[in-house]
């Protein structure tokens, strides 16, 4: 594995999880990597940018996401010792042909070591991979943990495809094997006229898409068949999975005839095989989120540095007074450590 994580401020480090980068100066995708519609930047300012898909305003985004030392600044203001800085989800392109997604993942992948590399040891970068197609993504995923990376970030799904699909389960598999910690984003969000509105898709559709993905790994009878050595966080406080696991649990026993799969146990007996970040914003949604899931599966994230993210970092950490100093230390850095396999 990697060498140790550095720890700038003394102590045990506070790690965030759970930030996204977009590296500056990408090449012309169309030419690089074939095919058309692809995202560009369009650099308004030496500060500020936006994130173009066609004509379409896509997102706009600051010097944050490309240059290191702005990050280093914020990390030092809200007292964050490392990030784990992971791909924005746009750039996927599971929606490709596999050759034009590896060439994509390889060009943001080496860009990712590049920006990471001024981070003095406190970016830990992970890289993305062409995840429809499974022999295409462990070797990207090979050749990025032989380069630098510590990890990887996938999407939720591809296309109709869901955690549980047969080639999404090799993948991983192969990172069981090989140690890598995976770290699940939801994306993709259904569209249509009920959701453009007020950002829905990311108010409501985030949450659905991450609780339908853990169900496909305990329902699709992944958690059975994968090693446990597995190490897999999904963003956001795991959505709205934790809030509803009794009527997962309740509807398992009731109606096990069509909601069993291929899973041999309720919902809740698999709470012990992954983790989720801590972006849920308000002490009582983390109370929810650590008595559900466990103060030993709970980690910091924060979304930095996109607007909906949460700043300062760890607050809602720090304002949960339910919470014992162990505990907090659990949540900002053991286990983080833990699923970094640190």
């Amino acid at each position: 594995m990697a060498a140790a994580v550095g720890v700038p401020s003394g102590g045990a480090p506070v790690v965030d999880v759970h930030t996204h980068l977009v590296p500056r100066g990408w090449p012309e995708l169309g030419a690089a990597c074939g095919g058309s519609g692809w995202p560009w930047l369009r650099l308004d300012s030496e500060r500020d940018a936006m994130i173009m898909v066609g004509e379409s305003e896509f997102r706009p985004i600051g010097a944050q996401c490309w240059e290191p030392g702005l990050r280093l600044a914020d990390m030092d203001t809200d007292g964050v010792d490392v990030q784990v800085v992971s791909p924005t989800p746009l750039f996927f392109s599971y929606d490709r042909p596999a050759e034009q997604a590896v060439k994509v993942a390889r060009i943001f992948n080496d860009l990712t070591l590049e920006m990471t590399a001024g981070g003095a040891g406190r970016l830990i970068p992970f890289c993305q991979v062409p995840l429809q197609d499974p022999d295409a993504a462990c070797a990207e995923l090979d050749r990025c943990l032989a380069a630098g990376h510590a990890g990887v970030e996938i999407g939720n799904h591809v296309g109709d495809r869901d955690l549980d699909d047969a080639g999404v389960v090799t993948f991983l598999q192969h990172c069981a094997q090989v140690g890598a910690p995976v770290f699940v984003h939801p994306w993709d969000m259904p569209g249509g006229p009920r959701v453009e509105r007020w950002m829905a898709r990311w108010l409501t559709g985030m949450p659905a898409e991450t609780h339908l993905s853990v169900l496909a790994l305990i329902l699709g009878g992944v958690f059975d068949r994968v090693p446990e050595t597995l190490r897999i966080c999904f963003a956001h406080g795991g959505g709205s999975f934790p809030f509803w696991l009794g009527r997962a649990d309740n509807a398992w026993r009731r109606r096990g005839d069509l909601v069993r799969g291929a899973s041999t146990a309720p919902p809740s007996s698999y709470i012990d095989r992954f983790y989720v970040d801590s972006v849920v914003f308000t002490p009582p949604a983390l109370r929810l989120l650590v008595e559900t899931i466990g103060e030993d599966r709970v980690l910091l994230g924060s979304d930095y540095p996109y607007p909906l993210g949460e700043r300062p970092v760890g607050q809602v950490i720090r304002e949960s007074d339910f919470l014992t100093e162990g505990q907090r230390t659990k949540l900002r850095s053991a286990n983080a450590l833990r699923f970094l396999g640190r």
